[in-house]
């Protein structure tokens, strides 16, 4: 039993405006959005990454938390791919048989929230419980992700809204939790055979 939510009835008009824009658009600007759709979630990958590579030089503290940013981005997704079955939101290029820049997915791959969002948003907001800076450039980078999923036509933006803000919420509340671990405990685990993940010096 789901909500069985019709999304056109929340923000269609907007969706086919911007989806029509998207067709009179220069087609490189729509080849370099739908390029960053499909693969833009990478940039995330890499962010994280590099947040790891240069907190291990700031201490185990500061590496169990760019750790912990992956995790977080995790559970982000685990909260969508729970909710979408039950709204059971049919996607708006099958909805409304628009044409659109990305191939609609299949019956049954639901619309709302969109994963991509709340990864994105996830990754960015835990991303600035390791630096500022990192934060930054993830946040701007989600809000791209975000609008990309509308324009190239697979996502309503209330889907794309309510998925950032569920990754940001969870990854808000992941990241904060993990304050609560004891004190010593990254300290606890760089004297095991963790210590490589936890300070650049591993000798």
């Amino acid at each position: 039993m789901n909500l069985a939510l019709t999304g056109a009835s929340v923000d269609g008009p907007l969706y086919t405006d911007i989806v029509d824009l998207a067709h009179r658009a220069p087609g490189w600007l729509d080849g370099t959005i739908a390029v960053w759709s499909a693969y833009g979630l990478a940039v995330f990958a890499l962010l994280m990454l590099v947040g790891w590579w240069r907190a291990r030089r700031d201490g185990a503290t500061a590496a169990v938390t760019a750790l912990a940013v992956p995790v977080a981005v995790v559970l982000a997704y685990a909260v969508t791919s729970v909710v979408k079955p039950l709204v059971a939101e049919d996607r708006p290029c099958r909805h409304l048989a628009l044409r659109t820049l990305e191939a609609c997915p299949a019956r049954g791959d639901w619309s709302f929230p969109s994963n991509h969002a709340a990864i994105a948003f996830a990754a960015a907001t835990a991303l600035f419980f390791v630096s500022r800076r990192l934060g930054v450039v993830a946040a701007l980078c989600a809000g791209a992700m975000a609008a990309s999923r509308v324009w190239v036509g697979v996502h309503y933006p209330h889907d794309v809204a309510v998925g950032a803000a569920l990754g940001a919420a969870v990854a808000f509340l992941a990241m904060t939790a993990l304050k609560r671990l004891p004190a010593d405990l990254p300290e606890r685990l760089s004297g095991t055979r963790l210590r490589p993940l936890l300070v650049s010096d591993p000798a």
